[in-house]
């Protein structure tokens, strides 16, 4: 892949969100337990192999800044290894950033251009999986001077929130209106329309000529105007054509297993989480045993700041209760007295008592496992009973100690 910069805009208000947004920027509110939002868009960007990043700042960015350099800081910047933050500096005038537009404009002399074929603009709040380079590769074979990702959603959802493009049959652009309150349906698709994410990959020189003039924003202004001047720009259409294969816990038929897929079921997940109920929601849709977004998949992962911190305790009655490390999963099972080491699923109605699971142990449905150890990797297929009958243990090849733990 030719050479791509990624510039993330993170220097958000956020007003829609008060007050999780009060005393902080939007892309630094936490979401799914242990991430912030902007780390979905920076695990994209290095799952997708693009580690030059630079993150423009503004509002309220303390706390941004804090995260990003606790766990973003990539420590080879002479290969173009990077995420640099960079603030807001009125470096043209006395204006801070005034738009999307106006805050890539004001850190061009950041920008090589004669190394750039490609600058990936990205969002720093939404929520959502995204293979980049996939769209690149669709940039450079429309030969496009912009592509836009975008998506097929109700006429109604897009009303005053998204930017709604006009699209020809050869999928190029034809208008663009920035949050419509009458948005033009699709032709071929009434009732929908094509949304922007907020997603764009720019030809460098073509993004170089577009700044020339005083535009301070991509969808109000700029896009609208390179498509006055007849600019090839394109659409990439993200449910269709974003793929991310990977390992990806599911439930077949009452098993629980780690199936390899070619495309994840929320390849086509996207949310932006704007205010109080859509951030519900959002982080509702992680739950459930086959959750709309799963941040279990290990080959997509969303990485963040990793704090040194013990596994979760969970106290029974009895005062005995378990440690669970980051990444397992038990469904509908119970477990008492035990240790689950990182990524250890265990499947319906299994039962581990007294016993320590080491990592990316899977455990089928159905099963029973009492005073045991188990070593890493290990999958117990269903029904399988350890701990109960010590002959039976040995001669499956278990060990057996002198006080009876298998």
């Amino acid at each position: 892949m030719m050479k791509t910069l990624a510039i993330v805009m993170a220097g958000g208000a956020g007003e829609r969100l008060r007050p999780l947004t009060q005393n902080r920027a939007k892309p630094a509110v936490p979401f799914g337990g242990k991430y912030r939002l902007i780390d979905f868009t920076l695990s994209n960007c290095i799952n997708s192999g693009i580690r030059s990043i630079f993150v423009l700042t503004q509002y309220k960015s303390a706390s941004l800044n804090r995260h990003l350099h606790e766990g973003w800081n990539l420590s080879a910047s002479a290969l173009g290894d990077y995420v640099y933050t960079v603030p807001a500096q009125q470096k043209l005038g006395l204006n801070w950033y005034r738009g999307t537009a106006d805050a890539v404009r004001q850190n061009l002399d950041l920008i090589d251009a004669g190394e750039l074929h490609d600058i990936l603009i990205l969002s720093g709040d939404h929520v959502y999986k995204m293979d980049y380079a996939q769209m690149l590769r669709y940039h450079v074979e429309k030969q496009s001077s912009l592509t836009i990702s975008v998506l097929n959603v109700k006429m109604e959802e897009a009303v005053g929130k998204l930017g709604v493009l006009e699209v020809d049959s050869r999928g190029s652009v034809i208008s663009f209106e920035e949050k419509p309150e009458s948005p033009k349906t699709r032709r071929d698709a009434p009732g929908y329309v094509f949304a922007s994410m907020g997603i764009y990959v720019f030809n460098t020189e073509a993004l170089l000529e577009e700044l020339k003039g005083n535009a301070e924003d991509f969808g109000k202004e700029v896009i609208p105007a390179m498509i006055a001047r007849g600019r090839k720009i394109v659409v990439y259409p993200y449910e269709q054509e974003n793929c991310i294969g990977q390992c990806l816990i599911r439930v077949r038929g009452g098993e629980v297993q780690r199936v390899e897929i070619e495309r994840s079921d929320d390849s086509a997940y996207w949310r932006d989480v704007g205010n109080i109920d859509s951030y519900f929601e959002a982080s509702m849709d992680l739950l459930g045993e086959n959750p709309l977004f799963d941040l279990h998949g290990p080959n997509w992962p969303i990485r963040t700041t990793q704090k040194v911190l013990p596994p979760s305790k969970c106290i029974d009655g009895s005062q005995c209760g378990c440690l669970v490390a980051d990444g397992s999963v038990v469904m509908g099972s119970r477990v008492d007295s035990s240790i689950l080491f990182p990524e250890v699923i265990v499947g319906r109605d299994s039962i581990v008592e007294s016993s320590v699971l080491f990592n990316n142990v899977l455990v089928g449905p159905g099963v029973k496992i009492r005073r045991a150890i188990i070593d890493k990797d290990v999958v117990i297929h269903p029904e399988a009973m350890l701990g109960y009958d010590h002959e039976a243990d040995t001669i499956r090849g278990c060990t057996v100690s002198p006080g009876g733990v298998v």
